[in-house]
């Protein structure tokens, strides 16, 4: 196992693996399995018991969760701080939360960036800053050998709190961000992106995908530093530690060393949900000579409290998401227009969106996108077969029970708690309510988000040869690599 695997907390944020912590589990009773077909099927409703973290507030405000597992002497850390993330980026400098994550871990004022990495290499541990353009969170996170863990903290709090933003840096970050700015705009998988999102989010922090020229253009050493100053504060922070440590422990070393970070006594701050879309949009960002076809196909869905928000994952389960889906099967098995085709659903404290995605060649570009439409079109027409979603279900369930193996998945349910208000019992009841969802739930959701009338399609390819295709489901707006649109 690598040392220098790092505790990574949902909430949009990726998970990172830290030690195994294996369920207990009994075999089921007899008369529980029946065969479906060669392979043994446990009817009965998973039932789990979630280890539970211990919980403590540190004196600035932080709440500190901490799920011990001393089986390796490892220590894994992320610290979400509300209010610092791309969301909340001034509206003439949109990316500069994520220009100040990055430098953040350029050098403090005591440490220079190459030291940083130097003394995180000889004790094999790891730091890391990071803020999503569209989160409202901020996050450090660190992982460290038990036996070094003062050290890399002390480190980690020089990097939170005393980042020295050297005109140095900042030009050498400037030119490599624009190196990638330019990149990036010869993918064609970015590229769909970049237009769905401005489509479905409209002016909302979620359509920014990436930032600007102009944007790094208006980067300034006093842009980042007050930046820094007003955002990076613990009042609506959330610790979350998982490893070789007590509570007790946790409590003590982060206290001593987050001591100079000092509450900002400032108000949670807000989200909002972005503008309804109404109507249907076409959209082509023009490549002539390409050899395939990006598509993206989708609508706005739901925040992440939202009841429908069970049912919608059973229903996207069954449509798009995994090898067993209907679009993996049916687009990739048996009509073989793409390697890779799937849906899905991004729920965040505002209302997000539902998507399906796939690079098709351009000569199949016309049935490739009428039969996925026809399959969304089915999942709100047709009931899905009781076998079919018995096994979606238990698809679901049984990859969540395989995610509670480390601790860090574990720790990463209880974060989410925290962030997103959620009742206490949310996930030991998890089985119980995907097991719940009914037919009649699947086709009430599909008929509701994946309506015809507000999807939102998406193209990226050769225009001369697929606008033919898209015109056949409406008036197509035409871009071109950079975003502007082509007057015909």
């Amino acid at each position: 196992m690598s040392r220098h695997q790092t505790l990574i907390v949902a909430g949009a944020v990726a998970l990172a693996s830290l030690t195994a912590l294996a369920q207990q589990q009994q075999p089921p009773p007899a008369g529980t399995v029946v065969m479906k077909g060669r392979a043994p099927v446990n009817n009965e409703v998973l039932k789990i018991n979630l280890p539970k973290p211990r919980e403590a507030d540190l004196s600035n405000g932080v709440h500190l969760m901490v799920l011990e597992d001393h089986r390796v002497p490892q220590v894994g850390f992320q610290l979400l701080i509300r209010g610092a993330g791309g969301y909340y980026d001034p509206p003439d400098i949109p990316g500069l939360a994520g220009f100040t994550a990055s430098l953040m871990r350029e050098g403090t004022t005591t440490r220079p960036s190459a030291k940083i990495s130097q003394d995180l290499d000889r004790l094999a541990a790891s730091v890391t800053v990071g803020a999503g353009l569209s989160s409202p969170f901020a996050t450090v996170s660190g992982s460290s050998l038990t036996e070094h863990l003062d050290t890399v903290l002390a480190m980690t709090a020089d990097i939170l709190l005393n980042p020295s933003f050297t005109e140095e840096e900042i030009a050498r970050y400037k030119t490599r961000t624009r190196a990638q700015l330019i990149s990036q705009r010869s993918n064609p998988g970015f590229l769909a992106v970049e237009q769905f999102q401005r489509t479905i989010y409209g002016d909302h922090p979620a359509s920014r995908v990436s930032p600007t020229p102009a944007a790094l253009d208006a980067l300034t050493r006093n842009a980042l530093v007050e930046f820094h100053r007003a955002h990076y504060l613990p009042d609506h922070a959330v610790l979350a530690v998982a490893g070789d440590i007590t509570i007790a422990e946790a409590q003590r070393r982060f206290e001593a060393a987050l001591s100079g970070w000092h509450k900002g006594h400032t108000a949670a701050p807000a989200t909002a949900d972005p503008a309804v879309v109404s109507g249907k949009t076409v959209l082509l960002v023009s490549r002539p000579g390409s050899v395939q076809t990006n598509l993206i196909v989708g609508t706005q869905a739901i925040e992440r409290t939202n009841p429908d928000y069970d049912a919608l994952v059973v229903a996207n389960k069954v449509l798009g998401s995994g090898p067993a889906s209907r679009l993996f099967m049916h687009l990739r098995e048996q009509k073989g227009y793409t390697y890779g085709v799937g849906s899905g659903l991004s729920a965040q404290l505002y209302r997000g969106d539902w998507q399906a995605s796939m690079a098709v060649r351009t000569d199949v570009t016309d049935p490739a996108l009428t039969d996925l439409l026809d399959e969304i079109r089915q999942m709100r027409e047709v009931p899905v077969p009781a076998r079919e979603l018995a096994d979606a279900k238990r698809s679901l369930v049984s990859s969540f029970a395989l995610s509670l193996e480390n601790p860090t998945a574990v720790l990463n349910n209880y974060v989410t708690l925290w962030i997103y208000k959620l009742p206490a019992d949310y996930w030991d009841t998890y089985p119980q309510r995907i097991e719940a969802i009914t037919t009649a739930d699947v086709q009430r959701v599909a008929q509701k988000y994946f309506a015809p009338d507000r999807m939102q399609i998406v193209a990226v390819g050769d225009a001369a040869k697929v606008t033919p295709a898209l015109k056949k489901l409406g008036d197509v707006k035409t871009y071109d690599a950079e975003g502007k649109p082509i007057v015909p």
